[in-house]
């Protein structure tokens, strides 16, 4: 089950999902949806809520991958995944306070190709065409409050933590001290932000998680930093 980030959708992962499906595991990568009172009156719990539906309609074993946002929904329940893959994931502590956003922060509205470019500093110029069409407008309540963070316990399965070195959203050093708190694998990897999903490296980047999934003795307290550049 792949979860998008904030603003994004689930085409985010059409490549690592045709890594997966080709080798043979079923993939969803549904897009998380406005409550009814819309974007303004759209909370984190409502899309975890979502989250949770969708992970409880596929079989086990199941594994919740999902980035950005989508990695702090996936960590929220984990309670109901064998295992996580988390893409520079907004950490459960949150990150450092910053001014409230607008009830709705118009990505969609406002997105430009150059901006979209910077964004994706790994990824060629027909990958940043893709997403610079496909970004949405974003509930500001909802990155507030993934901002301000989150009470949860620590995950009871495999956590795999994708840490890209220039992403300037979420601060490498943030995701490393998370991996390093949850006894997490965590790999390094380089580009930006969204490139681990849409970059040049991203099919590499889905084959070598593949393997780390099918790897015997993966779980939690065995912490292992390393760099896939």
């Amino acid at each position: 089950m792949f979860v998008h980030g904030a603003g994004g959708g689930g085409w985010e992962w059409a490549i690592w999902a045709r890594v997966f499906a080709a080798a043979g595991i079923e993939v969803a990568a549904p897009d998380l949806r406005p409550a009814a009172a819309g974007l303004v009156g759209t909370t984190l719990a409502d899309y975890s809520a979502q989250v949770s539906t969708w992970v409880e309609a596929v079989p086990a074993p199941r594994v919740l991958v999902g980035a950005s946002l989508g990695g702090l929904l996936a960590a929220m329940n984990s309670d109901q995944a064998n295992a996580l893959v988390l893409v520079n994931p907004i950490p459960p502590g949150g990150l450092p306070p910053a001014p409230a956003r607008p009830q709705v922060v118009p990505w969609g509205r406002t997105a430009c190709l150059a901006g979209t470019r910077r964004a994706l500093p790994g990824a060629d110029d027909a990958a940043a065409l893709f997403a610079f069409r496909r970004w949405r407008d974003e509930s500001g309540r909802v990155l507030d409050q993934a901002r301000a963070g989150v009470g949860m316990a620590v995950p009871a399965v495999p956590v795999l933590l994708l840490v890209s070195e220039a992403d300037r959203d979420v601060p490498a050093q943030a995701s490393l001290a998370l991996a390093q708190a949850w006894g997490a694998t965590a790999w390094t990897v380089p580009g930006g932000h969204v490139d681990p999903l849409l970059g040049r490296d991203a099919p590499r980047l889905a084959q070598q998680t593949l393997a780390w999934l099918t790897s015997p003795g993966r779980g939690p307290g065995n912490a292992d930093v390393s760099n896939t550049a």
